[in-house]
């Protein structure tokens, strides 16, 4: 073979430079991203312009990443690659809670909170009572489970998107389960939001003919010692978006009903059990 590139043997010259020192799992990766990279620009024959356009939009979508906004992981969640790794990395046994995406607006350092307690502060919104279990596979209580959950607000926003306008940490906070495996606490009922779309992910759904709103939904983290952790959401059963959830997160066990509470201090009410795997 030719040390030198030509449109028939390109991927394979590009791969014949690697070094007998590469890890061998990086020379798995690379070896196929060149194959398979360099076997999608023959396919379309790709054109200078549509080179130069698709580099300037890697350049745009660095560029407005910050340290509270992640453009590379929305390109990555609009794209289905999120999902997908996720599916890999997390086949489950049937029974258990299923994965899904982290999203881009998870905080560390939520503060704990005892049972039953509110995490809107500010208090805006269609209060929501949020009550459930987390059991293992043979329906037996996890105690001590921890559960970091966050919501956007009435608005569609996360605190982190709204600093000027939203209390710190409005909408998270981390629960512990009891010797009985329930939980419940107080926030609001969560609203559909299209993800951050005045930057190039935004553009490129708009090219390409999609919205991009999410259905209504509000983030989980389960985890408890000796079991596997759980990323996932509960969504709003009827939500208009369910079908077409811009960052292809919503699975069909993961729909919970919110249902009113007649006479109650709060005005919608959701139930869901976590079932965690045992850690292998």
């Amino acid at each position: 073979m030719s040390n030198f590139l030509s449109e028939e043997n390109s991927a394979e010259t590009v791969n014949a430079r690697m070094g007998d020192s590469t890890d061998p799992r990086m020379r798995q990766v690379m070896t196929s991203l060149v194959e398979h990279l360099h076997a999608f620009v023959k396919d379309v024959e790709l054109t200078e312009q549509e080179w130069a356009a698709a580099i300037g939009f890697l350049t745009r979508t660095g560029q407005i990443c910050s340290a509270t906004r992640q453009e590379f992981i929305l390109l990555s969640d609009v794209l289905g690659l999120s999902m997908l790794v996720d599916a890999i990395h997390h086949r489950r046994p049937s029974g258990a809670t299923e994965n899904t995406v982290l999203g881009p607006f998870h905080v560390a350092g939520a503060p704990e909170r005892g049972m039953g307690e509110t995490i809107s502060l500010d208090g805006v919104g269609e209060s929501c009572l949020y009550q459930g279990r987390v059991l293992d596979l043979d329906g037996n209580p996890v105690a001590n489970a921890v559960i970091d959950v966050w919501s956007d607000n009435a608005d569609g926003y996360y605190d982190v998107q709204q600093p000027d306008i939203q209390p710190p940490m409005n909408n998270r906070g981390v629960f512990r389960t009891g010797a009985d495996g329930t939980f419940s606490f107080r926030g609001i009922k969560p609203v559909s939001y299209p993800i951050p779309d005045d930057g190039p992910v935004g553009q490129l759904l708009e090219q390409v003919g999609r919205h991009p709103y999410r259905p209504a939904h509000i983030h989980f983290l389960v985890s408890a010692e000796g079991y596997e952790g759980i990323t996932t959401h509960m969504f709003v059963a009827g939500d208009p978006y369910l079908d077409s959830d811009s960052v292809f997160g919503v699975k069909q066990s993961l729909i919970a009903a919110f249902e009113k509470r007649a006479g109650a201090d709060t005005e919608w009410q959701a139930a869901f059990d976590f079932v965690l795997k045992k850690a292998e």
